[in-house]
């Protein structure tokens, strides 16, 4: 049997967690609601449960302007260039940075679990995080591209 390479497993999980925070950010968006709103919250008979008013910041931020879902959505596809990659950012150290992607992805973790919509992909970037961070714990480093990929050579 291989050996595991986990760089490549957390840029798999990468990818499908980023995309799945683009799709989350893009309902959370058409369908606002914070996610934490239930602690503290107050249940009333004809309305329902009521936020507490000590969240009103994440109210006006997710509800009423969703500035945490377009950040969401900034970052998802921000990692999504980065894992895919664009052409112009292949080959440079920024795309070969695997500290980079982990800070990313923490980042990215920490501003999805706010509103509903997006809590799959926090969790799933914080384990692809975990598999980035155990990848440089154990030394891996990812490779140069290599430049003849897809030309034909002479014999």
């Amino acid at each position: 049997m291989g050996k595991l390479i986990w760089h490549d497993l957390g840029r798999y999980i990468s990818l499908t967690a980023s995309f799945y925070a683009v799709w989350a950010s893009f309902w959370g968006i058409l369908f606002r609601k914070f996610f934490w709103d239930f602690i503290g919250g107050v249940l009333r008979a004809p309305g329902g449960l009521q936020p507490s008013p000590k969240v009103a910041i994440f109210i006006t931020i997710i509800v009423k302007f969703p500035l945490i879902q377009i950040i969401t959505m900034v970052l998802g596809f921000i990692i999504i260039a980065l894992e895919y990659p664009l052409p112009v950012l292949k080959g440079t150290a920024l795309y070969r940075s695997i500290a980079l992607r982990v800070v990313l992805l923490i980042q990215l973790s920490s501003v999805a679990v706010l509103f509903y919509q997006g809590t799959n992909a926090a969790l799933w970037s914080l384990i692809a995080a975990l598999f980035y961070i155990r990848a440089l714990t154990l030394g891996e480093r990812m490779e140069e591209p290599k430049n003849d990929k897809g030309q034909v050579g002479e014999a």
